[in-house]
């Protein structure tokens, strides 16, 4: 019995890379008998040629081959990822990159997982950073580590948004309609029996990444948001604490004053106090704010992506 295998491919300003990720798909996918495949490739507002070498795949393999949504401007990754998932029709359904960092090899493994040992998601998990930056692996591990800590839920160091997965696991994704979204954190939540293939870090095969310091950085305190509530309880257990230490500093101050016979101004003891004060209130206010940002977006309910033009039919 044919299985069907929708490939979605996030894609910003990747028009070097386009080209070259179907041709590797072609050698991996077709000569696997039992399976027809579809690419869907998701423009999220490039600036380069990108739409023009999407379009010219479409026209040269045909609609039902190459498929596209292409949004109206940049609206990030993560829309991306919704907007594929929410156009794919498949049997199963796997999420990869244009620049073959992830390796379009794995694609084999990852559907016998699922067609033969019963697995709902396969995902590909990297084990080495080599021709990464130390920093930039450094600060990766922190954040895989001080998630899984403040978390209820578990993310795979060196876990990539590289998977393969089952249609109902889609439609478990789906379901969560939240406007702030984090991928990684949502597939660990929805749970699901997951076989996890490790792979070696791979260079970029044409241009260079759209991924700054900046922008890293933005993407793991949204992942961070969006499933931690701990510290809004740290800021009840801070609140204990300063009371706690004022208390304390208060019977020390106060035993040092008696016991001394000069002028007692208390200049310092204010300054001390107004600065740490001040700064507590600004880092408790700083955390609520972020929640209060996240929820004033959710409760607006603007649409995830909008799409400026598409060659897939409605559903």
């Amino acid at each position: 019995m044919k299985r069907t295998l929708d490939v979605v491919v996030p894609c910003y300003n990747e028009a070097d890379c386009v080209d070259l990720l179907y041709k590797e798909l072609e050698k991996v996918l077709d000569p696997i008998e039992y399976l027809d495949w579809t690419l869907i490739l998701v423009d999220d507002g490039s600036r380069d040629s990108t739409m023009f070498h999407i379009k010219n795949l479409a026209k040269e393999h045909g609609n039902e081959r190459v498929k596209y949504i292409s949004f109206s401007r940049n609206f990030g990754k993560e829309s991306a990822i919704y907007a594929g998932l929410s156009y794919a029709s498949s049997d199963y359904v796997v999420l990869m990159d244009a620049d073959l960092q992830h390796p379009p090899a794995l694609l084999k493994d990852m559907l016998n997982a699922l067609v033969n040992e019963d697995y709902d998601v396969c995902g590909a998990r990297r084990v080495s950073r080599e021709g990464e930056p130390l920093i930039r692996s450094g600060l990766s591990n922190l954040f895989y580590k001080l998630f899984n800590k403040v978390t209820a839920i578990e993310l795979i160091p060196g876990g990539s948004d590289f998977r393969m997965m089952k249609n109902s696991v889609v439609k478990a994704m789906l379901d969560m309609q939240e406007r702030g979204r984090f991928t990684k954190g949502m597939m660990s939540w929805v749970g699901f029996k997951t076989k996890w293939i490790e792979y070696k870090n791979v260079q970029r095969a044409a241009g260079v990444t759209k991924w700054s310091a900046r922008g890293l950085m933005h993407y793991a305190i949204d992942g961070f948001f969006a499933f931690a509530t701990t510290p809004l309880r740290a800021v009840i257990w801070l609140g204990f604490l300063i009371d706690f230490v004022t208390f304390i500093s208060a019977i020390i101050f106060a035993v040092r004053e008696l016991s001394n016979n000069g002028p007692r101004t208390g200049y310092g003891t204010i300054v001390i106090l107004i600065a740490f004060f001040g700064g507590t209130i600004l880092l408790i206010l700083g955390i609520i704010g972020e929640y209060l940002a996240r929820i004033y977006l959710e409760v607006k309910r603007r649409p995830i992506f909008i799409a400026r033009e598409t060659n897939i039919k409605s559903k």
